[in-house]
Formats: C-alpha cells, sequence, structure tokens
C-alpha cells in the first residue's frame, strides 16, 4: 500500500511539487484512490495529498473501513479530514519529519500505524534541504 503512495509523491516532486502522496483502500486491500500534493503545482493551499486522493476517491457511503496511506503524518487540515469521515485506520511511511495531528487522532480513536519508512524520510528531508522556503510556507511557519 505504501508503494502506491510513495509512487504519488515521486510523480510530485517530479511535477515541481512536495513529494508528499497518499493513497486509499477498501477494507479488503484493494485501491480506491491515490493522489499528491499539488499545492505548489496548482497555487492552491488546500491541495494536500490526503485531499487529492479523498477527492479521487468519489463519494463512499462509509469510510469506516478505508485505510488511507501517506508518506508523511497528515497535517492538521488532513487530521481533520480523517476525522470528520470517520475514516479508522491510517498509515503514515513517516513522522520523523513533521509528526502533524497524529496524537489527536489516536485520542480520538483513530488506529495509527507509522511505517517509519526511510525512503518517506529520505524524501521529504531531501525536498527539505532543496526548498526550505516551500517547506516552511506549507507548514504555515514564517
Amino acid at each position: 500500500m505504501l508503494a502506491i503512495a510513495i509512487r504519488e509523491a515521486r510523480n510530485g516532486l517530479a511535477e515541481g511539487g512536495l513529494p508528499i502522496g497518499a493513497a486509499m483502500f477498501n477494507g479488503q486491500g484493494q485501491l480506491l484512490s491515490s493522489g499528491h500534493n499539488r499545492r505548489v503545482q496548482q497555487d492552491d493551499p488546500s491541495a494536500h495529498a490526503e485531499t487529492d486522493a479523498f477527492r479521487r476517491a468519489g463519494r463512499l457511503r462509509s469510510y469506516r473501513n478505508v485505510i488511507m496511506v501517506t508518506t508523511l503524518a497528515p497535517c492538521w487540515y488532513c487530521s481533520g479530514l480523517v476525522r470528520q469521515f470517520g475514516i479508522r485506520t491510517l498509515a503514515v511511511g513517516e513522522s520523523r519529519t513533521f509528526a502533524g495531528g497524529l496524537d489527536w487522532l489516536r485520542a480520538a480513536g483513530v488506529r495509527i500505524i507509522d511505517l517509519n519508512s526511510e525512503e518517506c524520510v529520505t524524501l521529504m528531508q531531501g525536498y527539505i534541504r532543496e526548498h526550505p522556503e516551500i517547506w516552511h510556507e506549507d507548514i504555515g511557519e514564517e
């Protein structure tokens, strides 16, 4: 599952954007959708990887059995999406670079699987070294 999110992150990087990818799967592990951060490419502050994947999944009757997989722990905006729609399982490629809303999601009963992927860490930290101004803008730092 993480491989699909990583592929999306690499697609975003190839487009000149942040290397953050996400994918959504049903309870049987079948891919529903995938997406990547498009904030830089579309000059859209809401075009995060999780929201891109969510929009591409289309309307579902329920999100309770959906597994959201991201390459980086979700920000507060995307953590809110997980809570709002009742996604119960979130797998993150890594949370060392950015912990986002993981504690808040855990407190709400969301099952968090932190995969601690070196590939995800390398992708994100390499991008931050090369583009610190974009990273800090993306997470709301001056």
